[in-house]
This record gives structure tokens, sequence and C-alpha cells, in this order.
């Protein structure tokens, strides 16, 4: 099977009052308190009328200002958010990096995180428990790996989902500047498994402010401006464009 992405005339579209509140407490103190205005009803248009066609082999910067709609586009290939209209179809098994503390439970120890983040990837416990050891060793958290996941910093919890997240190879691959927290000796073994990831995969898009990386890792680019893609073209030519209109 050919691995292709092909989007047609995709909008996307949350509903404003989720989008604003983090908890339902607060969403439900905030009606209380001022009643539901016309603002709560409305809806953000994320992604507007988003056609593009991405085939075996390309490699893929994203490039935006914040707000632009880069992870909304990401989200959407990897199908974590329904589209209103359109179409979307992909073909491949999508392997993404976008919400790295997706699926971990604070009061279960490393170990066992390590399970329930491999089962919501799609992975048997059977398959997790072999790759276990891997897992472990990249992680590199000593003892803490089974210790309560509410004791680890930020940065912990950042080594153990990447070390996870990247066990697991796949056809397409989905990135959004994840790894941010550790040590220079972490954050140099994971630019080099990301590097492996990407040469494993068939097809990468890669959102990033870096546009050295973008350079380096991508032949095509796709500038977003407010939900809508306003440039398709070879990477130099998008980057030019957006360091014109959007950078700085």
């Amino acid at each position: 099977m050919t691995n292709t992405i092909r989007l047609r005339d995709v909008n996307l579209h949350y509903a404003s009052v989720a989008f604003r509140e983090r908890s339902l407490k607060s969403l439900v103190a905030g009606w209380l308190s001022q009643g539901r205005t016309k603002r709560d009803l409305s809806d953000i248009h994320a992604l507007k009328d988003v056609s593009v066609r991405v085939d075996q082999g390309e490699r893929i910067g994203l490039l935006g200002h914040n707000g632009a709609g880069k992870s909304s586009f990401l989200k959407m290939v990897a199908g974590l958010y329904p589209i209103s209209s359109g179409s979307r179809e992909v073909r491949g098994t999508v392997r993404s990096m976008l919400d790295l503390s997706l699926g971990f439970e604070p009061d279960a120890t490393g170990r066992e995180n390590i399970l329930y983040r491999g089962l919501l990837l799609g992975l048997s416990p059977k398959a997790m428990r072999s790759m276990e050891a891997e897992i472990v060793e990249f992680a590199d958290l000593g003892e803490f790996i089974d210790y309560p996941l509410k004791t680890y910093s930020v940065g912990m919890q950042v080594r153990l989902a990447f070390a996870v997240s990247t066990s697991i190879s796949g056809d397409i691959l989905l990135l959004d500047e994840v790894v941010g927290a550790g040590d220079a000796r972490f954050m140099g073994k994971a630019r080099s498994r990301i590097m492996n990831l990407v040469e494993q995969s068939e097809i990468m898009i890669l959102a990033s402010h870096d546009l050295t990386t973008v350079r380096q890792l991508c032949q095509r680019g796709l500038v977003l401006a407010e939900g809508r893609i306003v440039l398709d073209a070879p990477i130099e030519q998008a980057i030019k464009f957006y360091e014109k209109n959007f950078s700085g």
C-alpha cells in the first residue's frame, strides 16, 4: 500500500468555550458568574478550506506564527481532531509526537505508564513488555522508574514520554517541537533518535520555528496563516516567504 495524505477542502472548528477553559469546574463557574454570552456560543475556525496532497517519500515543513494552525493541522492529520467538512484520507500507520503527556496517569509508576501509553498508541501488553527494558534504559530515570509519575519533574516526564513515543516507528511521522526539557546528554540522544525515525518514515511532517532544522529535514514547505495554507512551495522558497511576511 502506498502511503499518502489527501486533504480536500478541510475545515476544522473548535467550540470556543472548550478551547478557552482548562477544566469543567472553571467552565461551570464562568457560566454561573457571567452567564452564556454570544462569544461562548461561537466556534473557532481553526483550519479553513485546506487542500493538500502529500505522497510517499516527502518531507514537509509547516511554517507559521503561533496560532496559524500548525498544531491543529497535525492533530487533524493524526485523527485526533474530527474535521467539520471536506475530506481527509490518510493511508499508512501514523506515529505522532504531539502531546507527550497524553495517556499518562500521575498516580501510577513510570513503569506502569509505559504500558498505559503503549496501549493508547495501539500496541498490545505483550508488545510493550518486550520493549520495556529498552524504554527504561533510554529514559535513564534510575530508581524513579518505579516511583509515581507525580513525583517526577517536568523534564523527567518528558524523557519518559519521549522514550515511549519514539520506541514505536510508523509510516507517517508527525512532529511538533516536542522535546523541550532534559540535560544536554539527553537532548543529544533525543535528536539522534528523531533523525532515525525521520529516516525510517515514508512521510514526515514537521511543524517548527527552528528554520535551520526545517531546512535540514524538509524539501517542501507549507506556510499557514489564520488557518489557511497561503503557500505550498519548495522549502527554501517557503522559508523566504515566511521570513518576509510573518517572521520578526
